[in-house]
């Protein structure tokens, strides 16, 4: 299982398979960055980001369940892994003192 640094489109798109815990798939996640974020995004480019992740070891998936509504096909479901835990905590944590830092020599009166 191959891990990396997330780019940023990734980063957005594995928080999103949190937050849709056992429920993201890649229609679901780009409707959620649509409308939450106001952020033009294609299927295609999300479902790049969701492989891009599941080949790094941050998600994994599964076929679920047949239905009619979607002629008889089934969704790949993506669940985050604990890697991919580590890897938002990480990016968060690395963000955290980047922007701890910006306020403190540039913006003193920015209080995080």
């Amino acid at each position: 299982m191959k891990r990396s640094h997330l780019g940023e489109f990734e980063e957005i798109v594995l928080i999103w398979v949190g937050i849709q815990h056992e429920a993201a798939y890649g229609l679901s996640i780009t409707n959620a960055i649509q409308e939450e974020m106001n952020r033009s995004v294609t299927l295609s480019s999300v479902h790049t980001a969701l492989y891009r992740l599941e080949e790094k070891g941050y998600v994994k998936s599964e076929l679920g369940g047949a239905s009619t509504k979607r002629g008889g096909r089934r969704k790949r479901i993506f669940i985050i892994t604990n890697a991919g835990r580590e890897a938002l905590e990480s990016s968060r944590e690395m963000r955290m003192r980047l922007w701890s830092k910006i306020a403190k020599n540039h913006f003193p009166k920015w209080e995080l």
